[in-house]
């Protein structure tokens, strides 16, 4: 088990290394030229397809365009907001912040290209539903079955692991440190609550998420800015901080730049899922009349799980370091969060990270548990997908009770792997993300699209 668990220590270091964030973040940089810097020209308007109203009867789809959205932040919005930002901050240096906020804005342009590939290569399933992610688009678009079935395997596995178990598992432990509630009771709990929902299918999942999301994203943010307006003295040294060590590398492991640059580039992927290629799966469920119109939508969750909720976690935890005298005090992960937000808003603070922690993980796995039903179905058929459900809603149960190591690992290789065919087709279908891009503003110029 050990010598297991030291390959798979190899196999996550090389799969989350350099040579894979140059790619991701390349991939965005491409993307973002190629379609002359979209993702800020039409940001207003995509968050008008978000919030406002849609005058067209005839769009095709399963869910809303808020709902397919909804559904894609349950899975993004997790842990990684809370822990993963801390982790950067303590290994990256309070400069990690600014290269997260950088990967977000190149990420949207990723984020638009998969909700536009994912709508224009959908397909209509057995059971009369949509079907969408780079499977298809990689089989339909590329003519690549072989990379497609790739995608689909590495989805499927990972969605037992980085979607279930380790959520699961991150809820029980905060919940057993803080409540003093056993392990398999919470586990007992959040696998009941998850299977209510889970087994209802996309629209279950999409009408949970659609309250969940907002709740809990709106809590999570309101509470980090009552943090920040009570301590303003502190909010301008911690943004000249972050900007000032994004070149510096100061508070960085070794004072190097590379790291700030690393871990701040790998949380903020890991965070907004930019070019993992699970969001799209459910952006192919979502009602639209054009691609581009769903593209828009998709990479306004890049902009709120990052620039928003990871910048509130990582504003609130420079100000705490700054109070402490330049330091963390030795903490780490989701623990650092709740201790910063505990001390910037004694009595309060802690709890309002620990129900995060909750609530985000909890959605995680409604979000996961379609995307990888989705990818067990592309491999196995739809005759699967009740069977999929279960094991899947297992191992939410089993996450609370194991202990997760090599499922960590396990989980974040194949989280990591999903993004390779994602990316290659990302780069040579970006030509069809481009012309779709053209169609929707000549459609819109002469009236036919609204």
């Amino acid at each position: 088990m050990q010598e297991l668990q030291s390959i798979m220590e190899t196999l996550s270091g090389w799969v989350w290394g350099p040579y894979m964030l140059v790619l991701i973040v390349g991939t965005g940089v491409f993307l973002t030229f190629r379609l002359l810097f979209w993702q800020f020209r039409m940001l207003p308007f995509a968050f008008k397809q978000v919030f406002g109203k849609h005058p067209n009867k005839k769009d095709t789809g399963d869910i809303s365009q808020f709902a397919s959205l909804m559904t894609a932040l349950s899975a993004t919005i997790g842990t990684g907001n809370i822990a993963g930002v801390a982790t950067a901050c303590v290994l990256g240096g309070p400069g990690a912040v600014f290269w997260m906020w950088m990967t977000a804005l190149f990420g949207m342009a990723t984020k638009y290209g998969e909700g536009v590939l994912a709508v224009k290569y959908r397909i209509k399933n057995e059971k009369g539903e949509m079907s969408g992610g780079p499977m298809y688009y990689i089989e339909r678009g590329l003519k690549w079955k072989w990379l497609a079935l790739i995608f689909a395997l590495f989805g499927t596995l990972a969605s037992f692991g980085i979607g279930s178990s380790v959520q699961s598992n991150t809820v029980a432990l905060a919940v057993q440190n803080s409540m003093g509630i056993q392990t398999w009771v919470t586990g007992l709990i959040i696998t009941a609550l998850s299977a209510l929902v889970i087994l209802g299918g996309i629209k279950t999942i999409s009408k949970a998420s659609s309250v969940i999301v907002p709740v809990m994203a709106v809590g999570y943010v309101a509470g980090g800015l009552i943090i920040i307006f009570n301590n303003l003295e502190l909010v301008g040294p911690a943004l000249k901080m972050i900007f000032t060590y994004a070149f510096t590398g100061e508070a960085a492991v070794g004072g190097a730049i590379g790291a700030a640059i690393r871990y701040g580039v790998a949380r903020g992927v890991f965070s907004n899922e930019a070019g993992m290629g699970s969001a799209p799966i459910a952006a192919a469920a979502a009602k639209t009349d054009h691609p581009a119109r769903q593209g828009l939508v998709s990479m306004t969750g890049t902009f709120i799980d990052t620039i928003i909720v990871c910048s509130i976690t990582g504003i609130v935890l420079v100000m705490g370091y700054i109070m402490a005298g330049n330091s963390f005090g030795g903490q780490t992960g989701a623990v650092l969060t709740i201790s910063a937000f505990d001390k910037l808003l004694p009595g309060v603070g802690g709890w309002i990270v620990t129900l995060g922690i909750i609530f985000f993980a909890y959605s995680t796995i409604l979000g996961w548990s379609y995307y990888g039903e989705k990818c067990c179905t592309y491999l196995l058929g739809e005759k699967y997908v009740l069977l999929y459900r279960l094991i899947y809603i297992a191992s939410v149960f089993i996450g609370c009770i194991a202990t997760l190591d090599l499922v960590w690992l396990f989980a974040d290789t194949f989280n990591g792997l999903m993004a390779v065919p994602n990316l290659i087709a990302l780069l040579l279908l970006s030509g069809v993300i481009a012309k779709e891009s053209k169609d929707f503003i000549a459609r819109r110029k002469s009236g036919e699209l609204y």
